[in-house]
């Protein structure tokens, strides 16, 4: 509290003085002590504590305040005790000035680092970065893109971003380092996009997955990503799917395959590779130490492409799963493929579904699958191979005394009893094989009575108003010898008689019980069967 100039002055002439503290100190220590509170005046502070007191020291208060009627000795001694105390206190006067030059330095250096943390404030997050970016493309920031940049999966499919708002978003993620897993599929991304994203690669070493797939990158996109798979080795997961890859892209993505070794996983599905990329793609397979999944799906593959893809499965030590489908590989392919698998001692899981893969085709790749110990995947559904085909490869798996087959998947195509029967009879040494087909028909049949042979034929008769006496008299003149089963349709047709050939092929078995190819007229069988229908004839032809 700060005291007036006018307030002190009168303050002072009230307050006594400090050699009137000391006389009254004397006078009392002088008193003999009687016992309990002594008679000090209240308004007389104690010795130690009184005013101007330091250290046991009485310091006289200064002239200013000193009443005008003090003598010329208390004057001097004031003069005197005032020099003492300019001596004792120099020295206290040069530490407050180093302590106010101390606290004026630690000011200064609070408000430098104030003006630094203002000038380059740190941006953890990158949204700063991000927003000057979106104003430096001239885009609108993406708010979901602010507020999943911490995230370790940022999935944005299907946000129209384009190559600008694209850019803006590469020179954010360059920095980044939560971000692990980035999806930006089907966004327009085009060549350019993909040239910015590439960029970012690689810079960005914590981005392990990304999925560009329905994109439109082409033949720009394809060199861009080439050149950064050459640098970067932190990607290991990479889907190109759905982006109008050509012959042209395939050398760039081949390329890629030869130089990069880190990339565990590739889609590059529904693209337009052909057969001009099949050598391009197969050699590259052929060389490709590290990938381990591949898919080819819903590409042109056909022929010679084919046979390529499969000479480079076939050399390839460490690809494990790979999907051919939906591709035209045909029964030239299914055959390259299973040569392939008679050598390939690593793939696992193979999908050759929707090949154009017949009955052909599935044979000889059965043929191959014989000498195979690793593949415990097969899928070879929607191919016309019918139910001899999948019977083929049952009894394959069966042959082979290694096979590791757990899964076989037949969607679509439909079997018949003798497939089930095999199955039933595989599944006891190897009970954990599962397959799945499209079903047995034959299963879900309403079972009819068969008629007797005989019967349909008088039942053809009766049916026809045919007349039999012409065909008795001459299978009466037939008893003694066999009949062909040539001459017994002959003489069927010249009485008119004409029955479907299934129906035919059941009567013949029928009389032709012994099984010597040849109708005996003479045996019992014959005899009893004849005299039934002669019956049935003869109410007929009186009806």
């Amino acid at each position: 509290m700060l005291l007036g100039k006018r307030f002190t002055k009168d303050i002072g002439s009230m307050l006594p003085s400090v050699e009137e503290a000391k006389d009254a100190e004397e006078e009392e220590n002088m008193q003999p002590c009687l016992g309990g509170i002594p008679s000090r005046p209240p308004s007389r502070p104690l010795a130690r504590l009184s005013r101007g007191g330091v250290e046991n020291k009485i310091v006289p208060r200064s002239a200013k305040l000193r009443p005008e009627h003090d003598s010329d000795e208390h004057q001097n001694a004031a003069e005197s005790y005032e020099l003492e105390a300019s001596e004792e206190k120099a020295p206290d006067k040069d530490i407050e000035n180093h302590i106010d030059e101390a606290e004026e330095k630690e000011e200064n250096w609070d408000i430098e680092l104030e003006v630094e943390d203002i000038k380059e404030q740190y941006d953890p997050t990158g949204k700063a970065k991000y927003l000057s970016a979106c104003q430096f493309y001239g885009v609108i920031p993406v708010s979901y893109f602010l507020r999943h940049l911490q995230d370790p999966e940022l999935v944005m499919r299907h946000h129209g971003l384009g190559p600008q708002a694209t850019k803006a978003l590469a020179v954010t993620l360059v920095t980044n380092t939560k971000i692990i897993t980035l999806d930006l599929s089907d966004n327009s991304l085009g060549g350019e996009g993909a040239t910015a994203i590439a960029e970012m690669l690689k810079e960005n070493c914590y981005i392990s997955e990304i999925h560009l797939a329905d994109n439109k990158l082409g033949i720009k996109g394809a060199k861009a990503l080439l050149l950064m798979l050459v640098e970067n080795t932190t990607l290991q997961k990479l889907n190109l799917s759905g982006n109008e890859f050509s012959d042209e892209a395939a050398q760039y993505i081949s390329e890629a395959f030869m130089s990069n070794q880190k990339v565990e996983s590739m889609d590059l599905s529904h693209n337009m590779f052909g057969d001009g990329s099949g050598e391009t793609l197969g050699t590259a397979i052929a060389e490709n130490t590290g990938m381990l999944e591949l898919n080819l799906s819903w590409n042109n593959f056909r022929g010679k492409g084919a046979a390529a893809i499969s000479r480079g499965i076939g050399a390839n030590i460490f690809l494990k799963v790979i999907d051919l489908s939906y591709n035209g590989f045909g029964n030239d392919g299914a055959a390259a493929l299973g040569e392939a698998l008679k050598v390939n001692n690593v793939l696992e899981d193979l999908n050759i579904s929707n090949n154009r893969i017949s009955i052909q085709g599935a044979t000889n790749f059965a043929i191959c699958l014989k000498a195979n110990k690793t593949l415990r995947i097969l899928k070879m559904s929607r191919n016309p191979m019918q139910s001899e085909g999948c019977f083929g490869i049952l009894k394959a798996i069966q042959a082979n005394s290694e096979t590791a087959v757990e899964s076989l998947d037949f969607s679509d195509i439909l079997v018949n009893k003798e497939f089930d029967d095999l199955y039933n009879t595989l599944k006891t040494a190897l009970p954990n094989l599962s397959v799945k087909h499209g079903g047995n028909p034959d299963m879900f049949k309403k079972q009819v009575p068969k008629l007797d042979p005989m019967k349909k034929v008088i039942q053809y008769i009766k049916e026809h108003n045919l007349q039999m006496d012409a065909l008795a008299n001459v299978l009466e003149e037939e008893k003694s010898s066999p009949m062909t089963y040539e001459e017994f349709q002959k003489h069927l047709t010249d009485a008119g008689i004409v029955l479907p050939q299934d129906d035919l092929k059941q009567l013949i078995d029928f009389l032709d019980n012994d099984k010597s190819n040849m109708i005996d007229f003479s045996s019992p069988v014959w005899k009893s069967e004849w005299m039934m229908s002669r019956r049935g004839t003869l109410q007929i032809n009186e009806r």
